[in-house]
């Protein structure tokens, strides 16, 4: 590996990290935020080169962008990490055997986690926040978009690391190349944990590819089910806010599953949505509930919109449910559809059980809500939908480590082993048994 010496690099340095307190820990988490701040402009300016490269009109845009607001938040997240407990040393188990064997079971971190992400440079310091705060070194991917922003993070980090004489190579960024991609993916012995952190094609190829051992943090085909029992204003606000708020984030609503008896509403829920310029891909009811309603120019039938799509080979067979035919796939696949834009479908369904049926065949697990006042009906979602966040009356904004009160987040894992949902301290950290005798053997 051409990277072997960095990645021996960093896991020297990983070590170093548990002399360190938890006070001396979030001083210089501290002193990172208040870098951030102080160098917005070199900042802003390194982020300016990313964007001078993509167009505006690219789904990935708006993540690769960072404002002095952004930064502003992004100082303030790891600020929050520093008030955190320690996640470290934590006792998860503690008993005494009846041979007088004492045992514990303690929380340590993992050593030396390996983050790939794409263009989102707000991940260089959240990542970097988490893995500090928990007792790991990091070793950042980023993607090549993000180059010029990531490359300005982590010198800032580095400055402020090596005032403190803690060895900078506890967060190491590697080249922005297919190359260093696959160096990290096999750096068995070094990288004890990778997270990939991106669209569908760069998690299942690390999930493909990756001989170290792997969480996904999977992409987000987001579902809001508008129930027949659902208040109007209330969905209104719901559905507008989980779309609207930031559309090229992984928890931003996809599609919109409507009660067939509540599609003269239609117009109403989706007034906030025209405010914004959202396109909608919409089957034949809602499609005929929203003509004259809803600007024409942001109406589509979804059938048209889907073969506009697959002519522009936008579009794979790739439906989840496994009774389904490539063909039943290719026909439905607009509907499992991670927009990332001002973009979203409406289908329209017969029963709460459709509604359900529809999120389990094209959901990916990352976050689900309903909009009802029917206790039932609310119940049954929650049981019955399988997400790693599952919402009732509230948007699916709100599936982020920092709203949920965990800092900042490594990512949102749609996996059922290990981590699920917000990724944050507690789940970067393992455990080790700590077991104290007095001279007992087995026999």
């Amino acid at each position: 590996m051409e990277l072997k010496e960095t990645f021996q690099r960093v896991k020297a340095a990983s070590k170093t990290l548990g002399l360190l307190s938890d006070e001396q820990r979030n001083e210089i988490l501290q002193a990172v935020a208040d870098a951030i701040i102080a160098e917005t402009p070199a900042l802003l300016a390194a982020n300016a080169e990313d964007l001078a490269k993509m167009d505006k009109t690219n789904p990935l845009y708006d993540r690769l962008q960072l404002t002095e607001q952004r930064l502003v938040d992004i100082a303030s997240d790891m600020r929050h990490v520093s008030t955190l407990p320690s996640p470290l040393g934590r006792v998860l188990k503690d008993k005494t055997l009846e041979n007088g064997l004492h045992l514990q079971r303690v929380a340590v971190p993992f050593g030396v986690i390996g983050m790939i992400y794409e263009a989102r440079p707000n991940v260089t310091f959240d990542v970097f926040s988490l893995c500090f705060k928990s007792g790991n070194a990091c070793v950042l991917k980023g993607g090549r978009d993000a180059n010029a922003s990531n490359s300005a993070g982590v010198e800032l980090i580095h400055k402020v690391l090596i005032t403190f004489g803690i060895d900078p190579n506890v967060v190491t960024l590697l080249p922005a190349t297919h190359e260093a991609t696959g160096e990290m993916l096999n750096a068995v012995g070094y990288i004890d944990l990778c997270i990939p952190r991106g669209g569908k094609k760069l998690i299942n190829f690390v999930r493909d590819t990756a001989k170290v051992p792997v969480i996904e943090t999977g992409a987000g085909v987001v579902h809001c089910y508008f129930d027949k029992d659902g208040d109007l204003e209330m969905g209104k606000r719901i559905i507008t806010n989980a779309k609207c708020r930031r559309v090229s984030v992984c928890n931003a609503l996809d599609c919109l599953l409507i009660h067939e008896s509540r599609l003269s509403d239609l117009p109403t829920l989706c007034e906030g949505l025209a405010e914004k310029q959202t396109k909608i891909h919409a089957d034949t009811k809602a499609y005929e509930a929203l003509k004259g309603h809803y600007p024409d120019t942001l109406l589509y039938k979804a059938e048209e919109s889907e073969a506009k799509m697959k002519e522009a080979g936008l579009l794979t067979a790739d439906c989840k449910s496994a009774d389904s035919t490539e063909a039943d796939a290719n026909m439905k696949s607009i509907w499992n559809t991670e927009w990332l834009s001002m973009q979203m479908g409406i289908k329209t369904v017969a029963s709460e059980d459709e509604a359900l049926d529809h999120i389990a065949t094209y959901g990916s697990g990352h976050s689900e809500s309903i909009v009802s006042n029917n206790e039932a009906a609310q119940k049954k979602f929650q049981a019955m939908v399988d997400a790693a966040c599952v919402y009732v009356n509230a948007p699916t904004s709100f599936t982020d480590g920092a709203q949920f009160g965990l800092g900042a987040e490594i990512g949102i894992s749609t996996q059922k082993l290990g981590a699920r949902g917000p990724m944050a301290l507690e789940e970067i950290t393992t455990y080790k048994w700590l077991i104290t005798g007095q001279g007992q053997t087995r026999a």
